[in-house]
């Protein structure tokens, strides 16, 4: 069994209540930071940590927070991505879920290192369930004395909201969600300026990930050493997957960073193994925008090493024969799974998805679609193939943001292992699309 951080005490009756979760040494970490420790003691721990934004970027957190503009004289704000939505992740919701002080903990003690006075909680707007359950928890913890003038006696006083979004994946990309939050439409910025120095309101602003924040209770309360020890190499601590896909045991697991790939596809411990007895037959390991992988180079590098669950091991190889952590969205597919379709459905979503801004992307993943829909359904070309991925390569590293990149690298990535299978709809589309057809049967009745 690993070590818990963030999960050690999902199982407990009425977890998600303030007076249960301090009974479990709740918000220690605030008592600690306020009374023992200065802001720049904190950031140094989360330094030592090692801690990467676990939002799919993963850059480390310590040095995200030493970039604050710590000259300027403007309010500075702590803002947390809650707006999860990328198809196959779901880990930062069931943490708001079923622990949600787990994160207001982190908002108090992290927005106390970096100097804020008011922090937001940016939530996606179809997840009301969890802006009500956050809203109470912030409730709780402004009656404990924990949020709110003077908290716990101290001169640190922080008012913290939790913001309902409008629900455009594109408010996850953290320039977006600050236009957002400001009440304009979610259009991502030009960077530089980063948010560090020109962030919400023009004022110096760090944005982390859910999963990142809830982390930083424990690195306070066990100090960065002691994280940094959990995990390998650069990959430290441990991290929530949520899995899906066929597999006998879809959920939310946390693991430390450093198992093989296969013991968590296999083990009972983790995801049981492939559902119905059938066979591995693809991964996208960190959600839906990273490259999908064969099951030969999902268990083993291209050197023949075990592939480990940590950002360097996924990433080995680069996109020629590896992918990335991401997200931590884990989906996996079976022997009988169509390729062709699922990189459809993806490109479908970013279409959809685009805001439209840069011409690539607005553009470029309407036409993705249009020759994957081709394929599908059995009216393409073999040179749609070479196609596809000259039009992913003018997509690729030409947009303000990166979902120009997510729209790109699943089409690129799977003609990439999986061109036979494209060809094969091409060449013989009455044995390959039995799937849409049985789907357009339905439809027309």
């Amino acid at each position: 069994m690993g070590k818990k951080i963030l999960l050690e005490h999902i199982d407990v009756p009425g977890i998600n209540t303030l007076e249960v979760y301090r009974q479990k040494g709740g918000y220690e970490s605030v008592r600690k930071a306020l009374k023992e420790m200065t802001p720049d003691a904190i950031v140094e721990e989360v330094k030592k940590s090692g801690l990467r934004g676990r939002g799919g970027a993963g850059f480390p957190t310590g040095m995200k927070w030493s970039f604050l503009d710590k000259k300027s004289d403007k309010p500075r704000y702590l803002v947390c991505n809650a707006d999860e939505s990328e198809p196959g992740t779901f880990k930062d919701r069931y943490l708001m879920q079923h622990i949600p002080h787990s994160l207001i903990e982190g908002m108090i003690t992290s927005s106390y290192a970096l100097g804020a006075k008011t922090s937001y909680i940016y939530v996606r707007g179809e997840m009301m369930e969890v802006i009500r359950i956050l809203e109470k928890a912030i409730s709780e913890a402004y009656s404990a004395g924990f949020l709110g003038k003077n908290i716990l006696g101290s001169d640190y006083s922080l008012d913290l909201y939790v913001h309902p979004g409008g629900g455009a994946y594109i408010c996850g990309e953290e320039t977006a969600l600050l236009e957002s939050l400001e009440g304009e439409r979610g259009n991502p910025r030009n960077k530089p300026p980063f948010p560090a120095v020109w962030g919400l309101y023009g004022c110096p602003t760090v944005v982390n990930n859910v999963e990142t924040i809830a982390n930083i209770p424990w690195i306070v309360n066990h100090g960065g050493d002691a994280y940094a020890a959990i995990g390998i190499g650069k990959s430290t601590g441990t991290k929530l997957i949520s899995a899906c896909g066929n597999i006998n045991k879809p959920g939310v697991y946390e693991l430390e960073l450093g198992i093989p790939v296969e013991e968590f596809i296999y083990s009972d411990q983790y995801c049981g193994g492939i559902a119905n007895g059938k066979k591995l037959k693809a991964v996208v390991a960190g959600g839906s925008s990273v490259p999908i992988l064969p099951a030969a180079l999902i268990l083993k590098t291209a050197q023949g090493e075990p592939r480990l669950m940590t950002y360097e091991s996924l990433s080995e190889g680069g996109f020629i024969t590896g992918t990335m952590l991401g997200s931590g969205g884990f989906i996996v597919y079976d022997e009988d799974q169509c390729i062709v379709r699922n990189t459809w459905n993806f490109s479908r979503f970013y279409h959809h998805e685009s805001c439209g801004q840069c011409s690539p992307c607005r553009e470029g993943t309407g036409w993705l679609e249009k020759v994957l829909h081709k394929v599908e359904y059995g009216h393409g070309k073999l040179t749609d193939m070479d196609l596809l991925v000259d039009i992913a390569g003018k997509i690729e590293g030409k947009t303000i943001c990166p979902l120009g990149e997510a729209a790109a690298w699943p089409v690129a990535s799977a003609i990439r292992h999986f061109r036979a299978e494209f060809e094969e709809h091409v060449k013989h589309p009455e044995s390959c699309c039995k799937m849409h057809l049985h789907y357009e049967m339905i439809g027309n009745h």
